[in-house]
């Protein structure tokens, strides 16, 4: 488990093993969610990394009609 310092501007250093490990890069965005009692990071994956995911996949929809 890590442990982090909040400065005096309200900043903190993501430490570089939590960052390896969930693949944050600089300058991306990272939303964060009040979660119980705690504060949650979710990396934002930017639209395009989403290309080619579904390549293959069945979309015939069958109609009642």
């Amino acid at each position: 488990m890590a442990t982090v310092t909040v400065s005096l501007d309200y900043q903190i250093v993501i430490p570089k093993e939590i960052r390896d490990a969930s693949g944050i890069v600089a300058g991306q965005k990272i939303q964060m969610i009040s979660f119980r009692d705690g504060i949650q990071l979710v990396p934002i994956e930017p639209i395009e990394s989403l290309r080619g995911t579904l390549e293959g996949m069945d979309t015939h929809i069958e109609n009642d009609r």
